[in-house]
């Protein structure tokens, strides 16, 4: 296609947007309220799917040392521990460590504790993949000096199976939503260009190609999922900068947080442009392919 003959589509385009009025106004507000709930959509799903990892990286393995163990066999445990293939990280945490963390989660009543501790020394040890915690801590309980291994391994397993359904769900929705968001947009853009059909007629009678009618559609339908972008990019980026400065600074006594407005919101807002360009383009193209048959 010629430079010339694009820029006369692209005019035509511009000036049937302003000529059709109404028709665009209602073409365009069913992409503008479609790709609200589109983004919407994906930013609680995108989210929920980070504090899914987040829970899954906060996984770890207590491996409590046995008594008996002096300080010579404590450093030859954890040796032996890294070597593992799977392992992360090994932090040590003595008794009197531990003996806090129970006070603080349960109370004062446990400082009774303090004159005769009865726990043990801890390695807490991080997987480098979630999915590998069951493996790795049946590894650990093998070696010497292990009395006990505990990750919580009957709830880990529901959690994970959980998580994974959960994304399964995520990404059935998505595709569902996608399907519900190009169903709605293409037929009003459908209804748009069937109030035209007899302007498309006329061209076809006087020799006009194929392509020489839908080029104006086409690039019709990409203004229109343009300018029906524009509402749902300023309403995402601007709700989800004020959800995250409410909402994560209430999860910060927890190692689980939202993602970054910086970059997220800007991926996000991206995407939800490209996903109303290439809805406005593909409804466009499959709507007016019916008339073109005269």
């Amino acid at each position: 296609m010629k430079f010339k003959t694009f820029g006369r589509h692209l005019r035509e385009s511009v000036k049937s947007l302003y000529r059709n009025g109404w028709m665009t106004f209602a073409a365009a507000s069913a992409v503008t309220v479609t790709l609200i709930l589109v983004s919407v959509f994906f930013s609680i799903l995108l989210n929920m799917n980070k504090l899914a990892s987040d829970v899954e990286n906060d996984v770890q393995i207590n491996v409590h040392i046995s008594l008996e163990a002096n300080k010579q066999q404590e450093d030859e445990l954890k040796k032996n521990i890294e070597q593992i293939d799977g392992v992360e990280s090994v932090k040590f945490s003595s008794k009197d460590d531990e003996l806090k963390k129970l006070v603080g989660t349960y109370g004062e009543d446990f400082e009774l504790f303090e004159q005769d501790n009865p726990l043990y020394d801890v390695y807490i040890v991080q997987a480098k993949e979630p999915s590998q915690t069951k493996q790795v801590a049946n590894q650990i309980e093998k070696l010497k000096y292990v009395n006990d291994v505990n990750y919580g391994e009957k709830t880990v397993d529901k959690l994970f199976n959980t998580l994974k359904w959960v994304r399964y769900a995520g990404i059935v929705l998505s595709i569902g939503l996608l399907l519900t968001a190009m169903f709605l947009i293409s037929n009003t853009i459908k209804i748009a260009i069937f109030s035209r059909r007899r302007e498309i007629e006329i061209m076809k009678l006087v020799g006009a190609t194929n392509w020489f009618i839908r080029w104006p559609f086409v690039l019709e339908g990409a203004w229109l999922g343009l300018i029906g972008s524009v509402i749902p990019v300023v309403l995402t980026f601007v709700g989800y900068v004020n959800t995250y400065n409410w909402l994560n600074p209430k999860l910060g006594s927890s190692s689980l947080s939202l993602l970054p407005p910086t970059p997220f919101a800007f991926e996000i807002s991206a995407l939800v442009i490209l996903i109303g360009v290439f809805i406005g383009i593909w409804g466009s193209a499959i709507s007016i392919r019916r008339f073109l048959k005269v």
